[in-house]
């Protein structure tokens, strides 16, 4: 049965992966994004980059907050 869940997330991190590398390829062209009083110029690629890891950080954070609350909750008295 575990072979079967290995081959699964194996077929699932390759199929991410290449819809990854088609979103890269897509969105080569520059934009130009404003960060409060500055204007950076960078590719659209890159700022989806940025803005999906600043998510996946705010995400972990987030969970490892919960996760500590409840595990402060347990503690006995």
């Amino acid at each position: 049965m575990g072979t079967g869940m290995n081959r699964f997330k194996m077929i699932s991190i390759t199929i991410l992966a290449i819809l990854g590398v088609i979103i890269i390829l897509q969105n080569m062209e520059t934009v130009e994004t404003q960060l409060l009083f500055f204007t950076i110029p960078m590719p659209r690629a890159v700022l989806l980059m940025v803005t999906t890891l600043i998510g996946f950080a705010l995400g972990v954070l987030v969970s490892f907050f919960f996760q500590r609350k409840e595990q402060t909750k347990e503690l006995p008295k």
